[in-house]
């Protein structure tokens, strides 16, 4: 941990190397929370430019070290939900989307289920179930970076996880 502290430090100093390596620490986990808003790989490529442009450009903000990957991963969703008002939520299949969906269309029609599910569920309970199950953070983490009551957390997630079991049985995924 305080090697990452110090890379911080570095970085906040404007050493780009510092800020690269750190950045490069939690790329993997920044494309998957971008992935999961934006639903293709060339949007999630680009949140994640944007994110790296803007981690880059704000370093010096980041109050707390050792929250580093939290305030990446906000300014992640910031700049997915920012790209999906910009283009409207639209969701365009890329020809290894149909080629996969002309070999496997249970796997698709499970996939395209589960995605219909989860858009019953407002941006908030998404979001928050997203950064529990996905991102694993924990409920502290997230009611910071949500700036919510650790209780507003819990019941959101609850709420969300109970509309999703009704939503599954109704979709025959249980």
């Amino acid at each position: 941990m305080a090697v990452i502290l110090e890379r911080i430090h570095k970085a906040q100093n404007g050493d780009d190397e510092a800020f690269l390596e750190l950045f490069q620490k939690y790329e993997q986990d920044l494309y998957r929370m971008a992935f999961v808003y934006v639903k293709n790989q060339d949007d999630a490529l680009d949140v994640l430019q944007e994110t790296a442009y803007k981690a880059f450009k704000n370093i010096e903000t980041l109050r707390e070290p050792r929250y580093l990957k939290t305030w990446l991963i906000k300014i992640a969703i910031s700049c997915a939900t920012d790209l999906i008002r910009k283009r409207k939520n639209v969701v365009y299949l890329n020809q290894t989307d149909m080629e996969l969906a002309s070999k496997d269309s249970t796997d698709v029609t499970m996939t395209i289920t589960m995605q219909q599910i989860l858009e019953t569920l407002d941006e908030l309970e998404k979001s928050i179930v997203f950064l529990k199950y996905y991102s694993e953070l924990t409920f502290k983490e997230i009611a910071e970076l949500k700036d919510l009551p650790l209780g507003t957390v819990k019941t959101t997630l609850y709420r969300a996880l109970a509309k999703l079991r009704v939503e599954m049985k109704g979709a025959d995924l249980l």
